[in-house]
């Protein structure tokens, strides 16, 4: 599976049978410079769309949401520890969470690279 994309500027990528998500690229240079990042549980599971994590910047706090319904089964405690990482590699070392999907057919509402770079071109 190639990189999706949501409205709401999260990521997800296979990795095996769980998937990677994180903030795009976009989203990371719109926020400016991140000073806190808040991770859920391992564990925890969501919904499609629910509020799962946090970002703050200089400029604002933002939500990010869940692009797929599914549980925690790993978080990333180093963009907790350093917040600036998500500046630096928001597609790669910067992810957020990893998720078992509880219903993969969701990814197939949102958008590939190309589609996801036009939307941002008109956010």
């Amino acid at each position: 599976m190639s990189i999706k994309f949501t409205n709401d500027h999260e990521w997800v990528k296979a990795d095996g049978d769980v998937y990677v998500i994180g903030i795009s690229e976009h989203a990371a240079e719109q926020l400016g410079d991140v000073v806190f990042v808040e991770l859920p549980e391992v564990g925890k599971t969501y919904s499609k769309g629910d509020e799962m994590a946090v970002v703050e910047s200089v400029k604002a706090a933002s939500d990010v949401y869940a692009p797929i319904s599914g549980e925690i089964v790993e978080v990333n405690s180093a963009i907790v520890d350093e917040p600036a990482k998500v500046n630096e590699d928001p597609a790669g070392a910067a992810w957020f969470v990893k998720l078992k999907a509880s219903n993969p057919s969701e990814l197939d509402a949102l958008m590939d690279e190309a589609a996801y770079k036009d939307f941002a071109a008109n956010a």
